[in-house]
C-alpha cells in the first residue's frame, strides 16, 4: 500500500476555505457557461466544492464562506436554577434520573450533557445506585 507522505493513519485532515479570489472565479466561469465539472478541474477543485459554490451564490448572492467551528451553546444553562434546587433537594439523586426529570420539563439532553454541565459548575450527585 502506498502512502502519502503528508498522511497520517487514519485521521482526516481539516480543511481551510477556498480563498474568495477562486471562489469568484469559479463562480464567473459557471456563470459564464462553464460547466461545474469542467471549472472544478480547471481550478483543482472538487466537483462537489463548485457545485456548493454556486448553491451558495444563487441562496446569498455571496461566494464568501460560511461560518466555522466556535462553541455551541449550553443548553441546560437556563436550568441552572432547576438543577441545582434538584441535586440540593434529593443529594441520591442520580444522572439517569436528572435527565428523566429535565426531559419531562421539555428539555431533551444527553447523559453527557448533564454530566458535563454538572462537572463545569461543580455539583456533586450520587455516582452509584449500589452504594450505601
Amino acid at each position: 500500500m502506498i502512502q502519502d507522505a503528508g498522511w497520517s493513519g487514519g485521521q482526516h485532515r481539516m480543511t481551510r476555505p477556498l480563498s474568495d479570489d477562486l471562489r469568484e472565479r469559479v463562480v464567473a466561469a459557471v456563470l459564464g457557461g462553464e460547466s461545474r465539472r469542467s471549472a472544478a478541474k480547471r481550478f483543482g477543485i472538487s466537483v462537489s466544492a463548485a457545485v456548493k459554490l454556486l448553491q451558495r451564490h444563487r441562496a446569498t448572492g455571496s461566494v464568501a464562506p460560511g461560518k466555522m467551528g466556535g462553541h455551541r451553546k449550553r443548553v441546560l444553562e437556563p436550568h441552572r436554577a432547576f438543577i441545582e434546587a434538584r441535586v440540593r433537594e434529593t443529594p441520591h439523586l442520580t444522572l439517569h434520573g436528572l435527565k428523566d426529570e429535565l426531559a419531562a420539563r421539555g428539555v431533551k439532553v444527553s447523559h453527557n450533557a448533564v454530566w458535563m454541565f454538572l462537572r463545569r459548575e461543580g455539583l456533586s450527585f450520587k455516582k452509584n445506585a449500589v452504594r450505601p
